[in-house]
């Protein structure tokens, strides 16, 4: 049967598709609206199949503070190139997903995917718009955070994204402080927020380094535990936040540049996500 431009633009309007693609659907399909739709959505679990080998090393974070500051959402959206991840429809969706994902306050991505989306889910949008874009997506990351204040920060490369929640805040505004802290984290990564949150995996490796180094220096056996733990205490103070020299002021420690803005200030948790 013969399918009109206008029947083509308003399955184009309907599904996002191609042009091409729409005109196959609704040939195939005789012209029925719902059946092109499930022809395309096909199209797009096929695409998405044969590229699920493919890595996705590109994408956006994009975050979510509540109103009332005291819970805050990460979540990253991943794709193949930088040239779909700068795609404004790929940003925006990004968004919708994440603007959805606290709507119905869910804990993980596998909850996000199970999610309605109009007529299907999550996860079926996704499939969806893996085959009109042509590359495979995924939500690679979501973090949640709830403490007495949340402050957010997405790098300027859009790729990377930090949460922190902060504590005893005595009604300061802490948005400063959170941002300084939040880029801090962006900067230095660190491996956790104190020296009782490394873990034990890494304090042993750590321990192991610092011993084969002794060792190989010619120290003598009997002081390379010693020598060792000494190490290991500069490793904290480098790569726990709260013993991190804050970067925009070397005389204090993030722990005491948080105290200086308002007595008794910490973080409580943090999250950072960065794509690739």
């Amino acid at each position: 049967m013969a399918i009109t431009a206008q029947e083509v633009n308003k399955l184009r309007q309907m599904t996002g598709a191609g042009m091409m693609d729409c005109k196959k659907a609704l040939t195939e399909s005789e012209g029925d609206f719902d059946k092109a739709v499930d022809i395309l959505r096909k199209k797009g679990q096929k695409v998405s199949a044969s590229r699920a080998d493919r890595e996705t090393k590109e994408g956006v974070a994009v975050t979510k503070v509540t109103e009332n500051g005291a819970k805050g959402t990460l979540l990253t959206l991943t794709c193949e190139t930088d040239f779909v991840a700068k795609n404004e429809e790929f940003g925006a969706f990004a968004n919708t997903l994440l603007d959805l994902a606290v709507e119905n306050n869910a804990s993980s991505v596998e909850e996000i995917l199970a999610l309605p989306f109009e007529n299907i889910t999550v996860a079926e949008k996704i499939t969806e718009m893996t085959g009109k874009i042509g590359e495979k997506l995924e939500i690679s990351h979501y973090e949640v955070i709830s403490a007495e204040a949340v402050v957010s920060y997405i790098h300027s490369n859009g790729k990377l994204g930090v949460l922190v929640g902060l504590t005893n805040t005595n009604g300061t505004d802490v948005e400063e402080a959170g941002k300084d802290v939040a880029m801090q984290i962006a900067a230095m990564n660190p491996v956790a927020l104190d020296k009782d949150g490394v873990d034990s995996s890494v304090v042993e490796r750590e321990i192991e380094v610092g011993k084969e180094q002794a060792r190989a220096e010619g120290k003598p056996e009997e002081m390379l535990e010693k020598i060792a733990l000494g190490k290991l205490n500069k490793f904290y103070k480098e790569n726990t936040l709260l013993s991190q020299t804050f970067v925009k002021d070397s005389s204090k420690s993030i722990a005491q540049y948080l105290d200086s803005v308002s007595k008794g200030m910490t973080v409580s948790a943090f999250k950072r996500v960065s794509i690739g």
